[in-house]
Parts: C-alpha cells; sequence; structure tokens
C-alpha cells in the first residue's frame, strides 16, 4: 500500500483486528 502522507482513522485501534490495522498503516508511512 502507498500510504506515506495520508492520514487514517482506526476505531477500536486499542486491540484485536483494529489495533494490527492501525499498525500496518502506520507501517506504511500513513499519520
Amino acid at each position: 500500500m502507498k500510504l506515506a502522507g495520508r492520514v487514517a482513522v482506526v476505531t477500536g485501534g486499542g486491540s484485536g483486528i483494529g489495533r494490527e490495522a492501525a499498525l500496518l498503516f502506520a507501517r506504511e508511512g500513513a499519520r
């Protein structure tokens, strides 16, 4: 994914799938 400079809003980012999604987006460069 090309997410550098993009903003991602993840609800439920504290645990489970939401947390993993937030970590993935962060690794891909999203804010």
